[in-house]
C-alpha cells in the first residue's frame, strides 16, 4: 500500500509538474507565433472599457495566463501606456480569456495528449524553419498540458474511496465559504488559476467531488489568482498598486455576488449538464465560463466607481511617465513637411528631457539602492525606445516628400539625434545592471569612489541638460558649453581610472569593486559624448 501511494503521489505532482509546464510552453510559443505585438493590442484597443475586455480575452488566450495579462496591465499603467480605467477593462478581459484553458481540458482529448506530444517535437527538432518551431511549442505544449491532466486524474482517482476527504467535501457542500477558501489557497499556492481549476476538473471527473463543493472551490481559485498580480505591485508605483486592487475586488465582488444565489447557480449549471449531456470536466469550464462573463456584464458599467474605489483606498499621486508620442500627427506629413519636422523636433526634445530624467533616477539608485528608482530607470529607457521607434518612423515618412535644403539638414540632424538620445538610455539602463550586479554580489564600494562617482554623474548630467537646451533653443553659446564640458568629463575619466588603480594597489579597494566603477565612468563618458553629438548638430546648424 506504501508503494502504491508514493506511486500516486508521484503521479499527481509530476503530472502537476508537466501540466504547468505545458500550460507555460504553449503560452510561450503563442506569443512567438503572435510575434511581439502584444502590448501594441493593449495599446492600440484600449480606448474604452468594451474594446479593453476585448483586448484583455485577446492577449489571456495567446498568453495562456491572466495572471500574465493583469501583470502586463499593471506595467502598463505604470508606463503611462494605458489609464487605470483601461487597466480595468483589460483585467475584466482576462477573467474571460482564462475560462479557455478550462474548455480545451472539456474537449476531452487527452487520449491523443503523446501523439500531440510528437507532432510539437517533429515541429521543433526535424524542421529548420523558426515558424515551424514556435508553432510545434505550442503543439508540445497542448500534449504536455492534456498528458500532465492524465497523470493527475491517475493519481486522485482513489481520493474519492478516502473517509476523510468524502467528509471534507460534505462540509464544502454545506458551506461554500469553506470551498472558496481552500480553493484560494490551493491557486494561491501553484500560482495557476488554470492549475487549480484543472485539477478542479479532473476530482469533479473522477466523482471523488459533487457538484455542491466543487463551485465554490472553483470561485475561490478566481480569488487566488490575484495573488500574483498583487505580488507584481509590491513596491511598484502607486497606479500598479491600484491596478492590482481592481484585480482583486473585482474577483471577490464576483464571488459574492454568486454565493449569494449559490443554489440556483449550481441548480443551473446542473440542469446545463443534463440538458447538453455535457462530461464533467465540460460543465466545471462552463461553470467558470458562466461565472466571469456575468461578473464581466455586471461590473462593467462601474468601471468609473471601481477605479474611484481603488484611488480612495491607495490614495497619493504619481507622477507617471507617458510613452506615448504626444506631436507626431501623421497629417501634417501630407500637408506641411517643415511643420511635420517642427513637430518631430519637439517629440525629440521629450524624448531626451525622458533620457535626462532617467539617468538621474539612475544616479539616485547608485547612491540609495533603492529598487524605486532602478524600476523608473527601466520606464524611462522603454519609453525612450518606444519614441525612438516612432520617431523614426514618422521622419521617414516625411523624408518621401520633396524637402527644402533647411528642412533636409534638419530632418538630418533629427534622425542623429534621435539615435544619440537612444543611445543615452541604453547607457543608463547598464549603469542600473551594474548597480543591481554590485546589490546580488554585495560589491561595496569605497567612500572615495562614491564621491568620486557622484561627482562625474553631477557633470555628466549637466553636460545633457546644457546639450537638451542648445537643441531645443538652436543655443550656439549652450552648445559650445557642451564641448567643452565634454572635455571635462572625459578628462575625468582618466584622472578616475589613475585614482582607481591607486586605491587597487593601496588595498582600499576590491577587484569587483573595481570592476563595477570602471564600467560605470566609461557608460558616463560615453553619455558625455552623445550629449557633444546632439551639440555638434545644433553646430553645424548654425
Amino acid at each position: 500500500m506504501e508503494l502504491e501511494l508514493r506511486d500516486l503521489l508521484f503521479m499527481f505532482f509530476g503530472g502537476l509538474a508537466i501540466f504547468l509546464f505545458g500550460i507555460k510552453y504553449m503560452g510561450d510559443g503563442l506569443q512567438k507565433v503572435a510575434g511581439d505585438k502584444l502590448r501594441d493590442i493593449l495599446d492600440k484597443f484600449t480606448s474604452n472599457p468594451v474594446m479593453g475586455v476585448i483586448a484583455g480575452v485577446v492577449v489571456t488566450v495567446l498568453l495562456q495566463t491572466s495572471t500574465g495579462t493583469t501583470v502586463l496591465a499593471i506595467g502598463l499603467v505604470n508606463a503611462g501606456f494605458m489609464t487605470l480605467r483601461q487597466s480595468i477593462g483589460v483585467i475584466m478581459g482576462a477573467n474571460i480569456g482564462t475560462t479557455i484553458t478550462a474548455f480545451i481540458i472539456g474537449l476531452k482529448i487527452s487520449d491523443y495528449a503523446l501523439p500531440i506530444i510528437a507532432i510539437g517535437t517533429f515541429l521543433i527538432f526535424f524542421l529548420k524553419n523558426k515558424k515551424a518551431n514556435n508553432i510545434g511549442q505550442v503543439f508540445f505544449g497542448f500534449g504536455a498540458l492534456f498528458y500532465g491532466l492524465n497523470l493527475m486524474g491517475d493519481g486522485l482517482r482513489p481520493l474519492r474511496e478516502l473517509e476523510a476527504f468524502a467528509e471534507l467535501t460534505v462540509s464544502m457542500s454545506q458551506n461554500p465559504l469553506l470551498g472558496v477558501l481552500i480553493g484560494t489557497i490551493f491557486t494561491v499556492s501553484v500560482q495557476s488559476s488554470s492549475a487549480a481549476i484543472g485539477l478542479l476538473q479532473q476530482l469533479f471527473a473522477q466523482g471523488a467531488m459533487d457538484l455542491d463543493a466543487a463551485l465554490p472551490v472553483l470561485f475561490g481559485d478566481n480569488i487566488g489568482t490575484t495573488i500574483t498580480a498583487v505580488l507584481a505591485a509590491l513596491g511598484a508605483s502607486i497606479a500598479a498598486k491600484r491596478a492590482a486592487l481592481t484585480h482583486v475586488i473585482f474577483n471577490v465582488v464576483g464571488t459574492i455576488l454568486v454565493l449569494i444565489i449559490i443554489q440556483p447557480y449550481i441548480a443551473m449549471v446542473a440542469y446545463l449538464q443534463q440538458a447538453f449531456s455535457l462530461n464533467p470536466e465540460m460543465t466545471i469550464a462552463v461553470a467558470h465560463g458562466i461565472f466571469n462573463f456575468s461578473n464581466v456584464l455586471i461590473q462593467l458599467p462601474f468601471v468609473a466607481v471601481l477605479a474611484l474605489i481603488v484611488t480612495k483606498i491607495i490614495p497619493g499621486k504619481e507622477t507617471v511617465i507617458e510613452y506615448k508620442a504626444q506631436h507626431l500627427d501623421p497629417v501634417l506629413i501630407s500637408q506641411s513637411s517643415s511643420i511635420a519636422l517642427g513637430q518631430a523636433k519637439k517629440e525629440t526634445l521629450r524624448m531626451a528631457e525622458l533620457s535626462k530624467q532617467g539617468l538621474v533616477e539612475a544616479s539616485a539608485f547608485t547612491e540609495t539602492k533603492h529598487k524605486r528608482h532602478a524600476e523608473l530607470t527601466y520606464q524611462f529607457e522603454d519609453a525612450v525606445n518606444n519614441l525612438d521607434r516612432k520617431i523614426t518612423d514618422y521622419l521617414v515618412k516625411i523624408s518621401t516628400n520633396s524637402l527644402t535644403s533647411a528642412d533636409s539638414r534638419l530632418h538630418s540632424m533629427l534622425m542623429d539625434t534621435v539615435r544619440d538620445i537612444e543611445r543615452v538610455g541604453d547607457h543608463m539602463e547598464n549603469i542600473v545592471e551594474l548597480t543591481e550586479y554590485q546589490i546580488t554580489n554585495k560589491v561595496k564600494m569605497s567612500d572615495l569612489a562614491m564621491e568620486d562617482l557622484r561627482e562625474m554623474f553631477s557633470l555628466t548630467i549637466d553636460t545633457l541638460n546644457e546639450a537638451i537646451k542648445a537643441l531645443e533653443d538652436d543655443d550656439f553659446l549652450a552648445a559650445r558649453s557642451v564641448v567643452l564640458k565634454e572635455e571635462q568629463i572625459d578628462k575625468m575619466e582618466r584622472q578616475l581610472r589613475k585614482k582607481h588603480i591607486i586605491r587597487l594597489n593601496e588595498g582600499s579597494c576590491d577587484g569587483s569593486a573595481g570592476i563595477v566603477f570602471v564600467d560605470m565612468i566609461s557608460n558616463l563618458e560615453r553619455i558625455g559624448d552623445h550629449s557633444v553629438n546632439i551639440a555638434e548638430a545644433v553646430l553645424d546648424e548654425e
